[in-house]
């Protein structure tokens, strides 16, 4: 019987999850399931990406 209800509580508690997140979503601070990545070869890079790429070998 304990499992039985341990395995509700997960599925309570996942569920829970699922829903504040696609809340959050909504609100735009995270992407959960809803929207799409963006593609990375289109977001600017950062200094330190630029820095520690190979440019040249000198």
């Amino acid at each position: 019987m304990d499992i039985v209800v341990a395995l509700i509580f997960c599925a309570v508690v996942l569920f829970g999850a699922d829903r504040l997140l696609l809340w959050l979503e909504s609100r735009g601070h995270v992407n959960w399931r809803r929207r799409r990545r963006r593609p990375l070869s289109e977001e600017p890079t950062a200094g330190l990406d630029s820095m520690l790429s190979d440019h040249s070998h000198r």
